[in-house]
């Protein structure tokens, strides 16, 4: 039985992909991405004065198609050199953004997952989404946002 004193915080992350090809045109797109428990375990411990994890400084991208789990600790298959650090990390109130910009000949190919992390490599990963296949080529820039929602 639960108390009027009981309250569950849950966090939920969504995605915005914008891809600008070079021709000009361009793709938009929004998708729900889960926040992995060892994401969750890098928000309970920065929490704490002298925090041993550090916080969350890059955005990847993959060709992953294994639906996220909340066991992910890493992108099912990074694509290499795609390791971004952030553009920005934004508070307000109990929501998080990150954004990630990826230029021309970086994160190339028919991707179809993103993840968050705290490092430039391996680290903890926050965040991990899956989408339709984008196909970047080397002359596009694909922005990534997150809006990571704690309540």
């Amino acid at each position: 039985m639960h108390s009027p004193y009981d309250e569950i915080v849950e966090m939920k992350g969504r995605v915005t992909l914008h891809l600008l090809r070079e021709d000009g045109s361009e793709y938009h797109d929004e998708i729900d991405n889960l926040v992995v428990t060892a994401g969750k375990n890098v928000i309970a411990d920065r929490m704490k004065g002298t925090p041993a994890k550090a916080a969350m400084s890059h955005a990847a991208v993959g060709t992953g198609a294994t639906a996220p789990a909340a066991g992910d600790t890493t992108l099912g298959t990074e694509v290499g050199g795609s390791r971004t650090a952030l553009t920005s990390t934004n508070v307000a109130g109990a929501v998080i953004t990150y954004a990630a910009s990826l230029g021309p000949g970086v994160g190339t190919g028919a991707l179809t997952e993103a993840g968050l992390f705290n490092a430039s490599s391996a680290g903890d990963m926050l965040a991990r989404t899956t989408f339709s296949v984008i196909n970047k080529a080397a002359g596009d820039t694909l922005s990534i946002t997150w809006n990571v929602t704690v309540g």
